[in-house]
């Protein structure tokens, strides 16, 4: 991802310039959280370097926008717009699976406490709405309407992936549309969001929705998959996170589906009441693979990621940012953090 967004400097400093305008409307105490759940500051609030984020939704934001139009500028409201909704459901999402690191540092609930993680989540939604009321413009009651939209898909997809911890079978089918609503559909807002802004027709916008769907799907296979197998020096996360917390993950649910004997052994490590130790967290990775989980995110992915594509053509959209658009998805979904 690190070539991609430097490509995308002047992009990346809007972003962060509007993020840092907006949290600057918070209250003292939840900008103080916010700042270092951004990044910018320590837990005691002094100034540091650390990771932001990787802005894929923002920049998918800018990008959809200069595809229609030709620039981006028009459309940096939206685009911060969403990536406060992804930080508010990042924050919460920490708070609820019990994550202790993100971006290789503790979590905002694990430094600041849980009162103060879910208010700033709280805080970081409202702060969205009000970003895009402020911008104005004849497209701001559609734009709010498509955010509203958008969170209540996100929480239905949240709830759905929480109430299947406690269910022993979740069809791939189940899985798959739990994670159109948690990921996807923030990704296809910020992609229509941004063909929006820039003035594009009713087809455009679906048509960069339908890509950022996609390219959501996608996102959360490939994020699935390093849930198991990513490297916690590259991810920021524990190793076997995932399988600690017996995630109903889409590899996971298609193993689980399988007809292979080692699904059986997967499902009893499942319902162990216990957690599992670190040896049986590596055979569940191991009977996982041996099923098929690994094969068949791999796949989707990859399947998902050329339908993306092909889905631009026709839609009369500026070729070079087109390119651009495709070459961020490509990097997103083969990322290895």
């Amino acid at each position: 991802m690190t070539v991609l967004t430097d490509r995308y400097a002047a992009e990346r400093e809007a972003i962060d310039t509007g993020l840092r305008s907006a949290v600057e409307r918070l209250p003292a105490a939840a900008a103080r959280v916010a700042a270092y759940h951004f990044g910018w500051t320590d837990p005691a609030g002094r100034p540091a370097a650390g990771e932001s984020g990787k802005a894929v939704r923002p920049l998918l934001t800018l990008l959809a926008a200069k595809a229609v139009a030709g620039q981006w500028r028009s459309a940096v409201p939206a685009a911060v717009a969403v990536e406060l909704v992804h930080n508010f459901s990042l924050v919460h999402d920490d708070i609820i699976d019990r994550d202790t690191m993100r971006r290789h540092r503790p979590t905002v609930w694990k430094v600041f406490g849980t009162t103060d993680a879910i208010l700033l989540g709280d805080a970081m939604h409202a702060l969205a709405f009000e970003v895009l009321a402020d911008a104005g413009g004849a497209w701001a009651a559609e734009a709010v309407g498509r955010l509203a939209s958008t969170v209540r898909s996100l929480i239905e997809g949240q709830l759905a992936d929480t109430g299947f911890e406690d269910r022993e079978q979740v069809g791939l089918a189940e899985c798959t549309a739990m994670s159109e609503a948690k990921t996807a559909s923030l990704m296809g807002c910020a992609t229509g969001l941004g063909a929006l802004y820039a003035g594009g027709s009713a087809a455009q916008v679906a048509v960069l929705r339908d890509f950022g769907l996609r390219i959501g799907l996608a996102f959360q296979h490939v994020d699935d998959l390093l849930g198991i197998w990513g490297d916690p020096e590259a991810t920021g996360k524990s190793v076997y996170s995932d399988l600690r917390n017996r995630k109903k993950s889409l590899p996971v649910a298609a193993a689980l589906g399988s007809d292979r004997p080692e699904a059986a052994e997967l499902a009893g490590l499942y319902r162990r009441p216990a957690p599992l130790e670190e040896a049986e967290l590596r055979r569940a990775a191991e009977l996982v693979e041996a099923c098929g989980g690994r094969q068949a995110s791999e796949l989707a992915a990859a399947t998902l990621t050329a339908a993306a594509s092909a889905g631009l053509a026709g839609a009369q959209l500026r070729p070079e940012a087109v390119v651009e658009l495709n070459d961020l998805a490509a990097s997103t979904v083969g990322r290895t953090r």
